[in-house]
């Protein structure tokens, strides 16, 4: 089963924010089998991260991160078409 990893970044844009969620869609039959700097939920090929308590507070023009492995099953590994990040 082929594997990749992934960082994402987290900004505030001009105004501070207290909690984050970011949202997508995978669409090769990618899973995440570990995650780090944030909490995961799935629900068949959509995909949910929300902050961890020590990074959810980012300041205005600041950021934070988290990461993820992942794997697939099928022959493509695309890049999710849509990613949307909402403060809760």
């Amino acid at each position: 089963m082929p594997g990749f990893q992934a960082e994402v970044t987290v900004r505030a844009g001009n105004s501070p924010i207290n909690g984050w969620t970011v949202r997508w869609a995978f669409a090769n039959g990618q899973t995440i089998t570990q995650i780090w700097n944030g909490t995961a939920t799935t629900n068949g090929s959509n995909v949910t991260v929300k902050n961890v308590s020590y990074n959810g507070s980012v300041p205005a023009n600041g950021t934070t991160t988290f990461g993820f492995l992942g794997s697939w099953n099928g022959s493509a590994n695309a890049v999710p078409a849509s990613v949307t990040c909402t403060n809760p």
